[in-house]
């Protein structure tokens, strides 16, 4: 049957399933709008560019708009029309002159084009006026997709998060420039999915990539104009359908068949996801697919004039998921990358948005609550990035459990403090310590927080070692965008730099660096490219540079970074040194810890504040398994003094290979700028002295 002949079964449909659903005979169409007055289904042809029929939906229930679509199949290219009031300073924007795309669309189908026809209003006039303007030649379409696929006996990992190590990345930035994978694919899942880039990750030891966002997006006119694009990918338009320029073709199952290999060499795959904004901005923004179907119900409004939008994240608008259809939008979304897909969780953006209630944020509200009775997501990993630009956005460790949080006080300590920055040791213990003052509370586990150094926004590790200042010309905008809190230390030159010296140092601090996150309790994220010296060029805001600026370089490796941050991995994962406790409370599966001066003492309240104190050891008791001792000196070289005999040296981050095993004792040198781990073994003592 051809587009045309389609005609909707008035009797058939069913309102409990969103979105265009695959029957036995047909497919169901279903569509929320609380304040709608008609909605209309466009079926286009196979190029999705011409319009061949307009149905109008035959049946609505509660809002939701629905009809069963007999002979309809797999492929078939859609979008809605959506008729209302258009009364903007009630909030109502309502233009059926406007295609949208179905919020539940599983794959889209072309590229939004830029033009002044995708706007509810003319372009440089009010936006009080309706335009009257045919967005539909300009917009991508929704196309059917079925789920169907043969998983064989694949099923979410479910790691323990003690195990954990996660490697952040993009889909694009992480392939393009791999000289093992093929040209045509590179870019796509089928390259990430490739056996070059999954045994990288086997090699470094990564148990988990976690990928910058994957879902539908549009790219910001404003940057297309002036020949860049949104690369980070945080401008989603739909939170079911893959970014299209990420699939080698048009097929969904790309996305499906990429998780599946990652199961099979047993990484898992989380998605950040975007569940805080859309694309469509503010009242000036375009009108695509939420606004046009229901802006009230959609977006938080300002309370004082419902013409504007209520923005917390910086982007002009904010989803509104204390509505209940809202929530349940960003729910569906969930358990379809879970169920369908098997992904393995989520790492959720602007985090602090989602628990927005009319009082501010609150832990306990809507959005968690949903997640934690969820039978399918309150097993999967959750991470929460802590903050937004509103007000009393930021909440790190403020999040219920079972989330996991981004913990930027990690990065910022531990860049100061291998910087050599005054009055760093309280705050390096609380870090090394999984920050139990942010943590330790209502049974939060000592997992809670993720530690990083670096991640896609800021400068990569090997660029806080090489620039004092960000260097974001290419981004057009005159270095004014992107932070100027980088903690960073160029050590002696402004950029890459031909003295052997300098760049011995900087190899140093990196591996110490990423030693103290290796060794430190909680759970450690690394940005990839950082295992191998990765630099922007000093660019700390590449969001827009979908070139070299941003994608691996592969063949500029620095072999010698990769194979030691591949040891430490493995050191952390040797399960004798317990370096991952589930909890902060001393019990059966927690190790005592203790801190040591370097006389060779436990520390005693004015050491800390001890001034250009730079040294210090964290031993970590727990009964049956070794006595760990770990030594962090971010100054110059120095003596230590082991506390008692029986020790062995068995990390180094000086070395190219860190893992040793020297039988050691008394006063140890400790070169400068190392970190190192000893241990001995026999039972662990449970009093306060020397065991």
């Amino acid at each position: 049957m051809t587009p045309s002949s389609l005609r909707f079964d008035p009797y058939a449909g069913r309102p409990d399933t969103l979105g265009a659903r695959v029957t036995g005979d047909g497919v169901n169409f279903a569509i929320f709008s609380e304040e709608a007055e008609k909605v209309e289904l466009c079926l286009f042809d196979d190029e999705g560019q011409e319009e061949l029929a307009r149905l109008e939906m035959p049946q609505q229930e509660g809002g939701i708009w629905f009809g069963h679509l007999p002979g309809a199949q797999e492929g078939l290219a859609y979008g809605y029309r959506v008729h209302g009031r258009f009364a903007p300073e009630e909030g109502l924007r309502f233009n059926p002159n406007k295609l949208l795309l179905d919020p539940y669309a599983m794959a889209m189908r072309g590229y939004l084009k830029w033009d002044d026809a995708l706007f509810g209003y003319p372009i440089g006039g009010s936006d009080l006026k309706q335009d009257t303007r045919d967005s539909a030649p300009f917009m991508p379409k929704a196309i059917v997709v079925d789920t169907q696929f043969d998983w064989d006996q694949d099923q979410v990992l479910h790691r323990p998060w003690s195990e954990t190590v996660i490697y952040e990345a993009h889909v694009k930035g992480l392939t393009m420039r791999h000289p093992g994978v093929v040209q045509a694919d590179r870019g796509t899942f089928r390259a990430l999915a490739s056996p070059q880039i999954i045994d990288h990750l086997l090699t470094l030891g990564v148990t988990t990539i976690e990928l910058l966002p994957i879902h539908a997006i549009v790219q910001d006119r404003h940057l297309v104009e002036n020949g860049l694009s949104n690369y980070w990918g945080y401008n989603s338009i739909g939170f079911f359908a893959p970014n299209r320029s990420y699939l080698a073709g048009e097929d969904v199952r790309e996305v499906r068949a990429a998780v599946k290999r990652f199961h099979e060499a047993g990484i898992e795959v989380i998605l950040d996801v975007v569940y805080n904004h859309t694309a469509e901005g503010n009242e000036l923004g375009p009108t695509l697919s939420f606004k046009g179907i229901d802006n009230r119900s959609y977006y938080l409004l300002s309370p004082e004039n419902k013409r504007h939008g209520f923005d917390t994240t910086g982007t002009g608008n904010t989803l509104n998921v204390a509505h209940p259809m809202v929530l349940r939008l960003v729910m569906d979304s969930l358990r379809y990358w879970v169920e369908a897909v098997h992904v393995d969780g989520f790492r959720f953006d602007l985090a602090s948005t989602l628990g927005r209630e009319p009082a501010g944020f609150e832990r306990e509200g809507a959005f968690f609550n949903a997640i934690r009775q969820d039978p399918v997501l309150s097993g999967v990993k959750l991470i929460a990035e802590p903050w937004d630009i509103g007000e009393g956005g930021y909440q790190v460790g403020g999040f219920p459990w079972p989330f996991r949080e981004w913990n930027d006080k990690f990065r910022d300590d531990t860049r100061a403090f291998w910087r050599r920055d005054p009055g760093l040791l309280p705050k390096i213990s609380q870090r090394l310590m999984g920050s139990p003052v942010q943590f330790d509370h209502t049974h939060r586990p000592a997992t809670s927080s993720i530690n990083f150094l670096a991640a896609h926004d800021g400068f990569t590790l090997w660029d806080t070692l090489s620039y004092n200042h960000k260097h974001n010309e290419a981004n057009g905008e005159g270095n004014r965008d992107g932070h100027d809190h980088n903690l960073s230390d160029n050590m002696g030159v402004e950029g890459p730099s031909d003295d052997p010296e300098i760049n011995a140092a900087r190899l140093r601090r990196a591996r110490a660096m990423l030693g103290s996150l290796l060794v430190s309790h909680g759970v450690p994220m690394i940005l990839a490219g950082d295992e191998m010296g990765q630099s922007q060029n000093g660019n700390n805001n590449a969001y827009c540079q979908d070139n070299e600026t941003t994608w691996i370089d592969w063949e500029g490796a620095r072999t010698d970074l990769r194979d030691s941050f591949s040891a430490m991995v493995a050191f952390r994962q040797d399960w004798r040194y317990h370096l991952a406790p589930p909890a902060f409370a001393p019990n059966a599966a927690t190790p005592v810890s203790d801190w040591w001066h370097a006389s060779g003492r436990q520390m005693e309240d004015g050491d800390w504040q001890e001034a250009g104190q730079c040294c210090v050891g964290s031993r970590h008791r727990l009964a049956g398994y070794p006595e760990l001792l770990i030594v962090a000196n971010a100054g110059d070289a120095c003596e230590f003094t082991l506390p008692g005999d029986g020790w062995h040296h068995i990390l180094d981050t000086t070395r190219d290979d860190p893992r040793c095993d020297e039988a050691v004792d008394g006063v140890q040198s400790l070169p400068w700028q190392s970190l190192h781990a000893f241990c001995r073994e026999g039972e662990a003592a449970s009093d306060e002295g020397d065991a």
